[in-house]
């Protein structure tokens, strides 16, 4: 991982998004509810405000899809995203390090496309779980819903 990576903060923080980008969570909500299996940002804490960790659900062991907020395994590994070009250089955890970053301020341009694109896409799950549950519901497809909360969409209003 990087240690040594900078960048600039052109933005006020949680401010200023693109058009086309509005997350239901912020990274600190995120975090709270239980994502990625626990598995995430242990290693690089200092980079971001520590209020975001109080009351975190983290694990710095191993990944624990006991910690997500739904309870189950939602995501594939890092190595995976790796492998199919979906992670940026200067962010190596992929997406969730882009967000936290941009919600801090960083602006890319063409790679704050690229993952609003990708954060966009990931709607699809939305309509399938309107479809198949009733309001309300969330244990109704618990999968879908972890992994739309890994993409700051809160399915619990849905």
């Amino acid at each position: 991982m990087q240690t040594n990576y900078r960048y600039e903060l052109i933005e006020p923080m949680g401010r200023n998004f693109d058009t086309d980008f509005h997350p239901q969570l912020t990274p600190k909500e995120m975090l709270r509810l239980g994502i990625f299996g626990g598995k995430y940002m242990t290693d690089c804490r200092d980079e971001f405000p520590a209020d975001w960790f109080t009351k975190a659900k983290l694990s710095p062991e191993k990944h624990d899809p006991k910690l997500n907020f739904f309870g189950v395994e939602a995501s594939q590994p890092l190595s995976v995203w790796r492998k199919k070009g979906w992670v940026y250089p200067d962010d190596p955890r992929g997406w969730f390090q882009w967000y936290c970053r941009y919600y801090m301020g960083r602006r890319l341009g063409e790679e704050d496309r690229r993952q609003i694109k990708r954060w966009k896409a990931i709607r699809r799950h939305i309509a399938q779980i309107k479809i198949n549950c009733k309001k309300g519901d969330i244990k109704c497809r618990p999968r879908q819903r972890q992994a739309l909360l890994h993409w700051a969409y809160d399915s619990r209003k849905f």
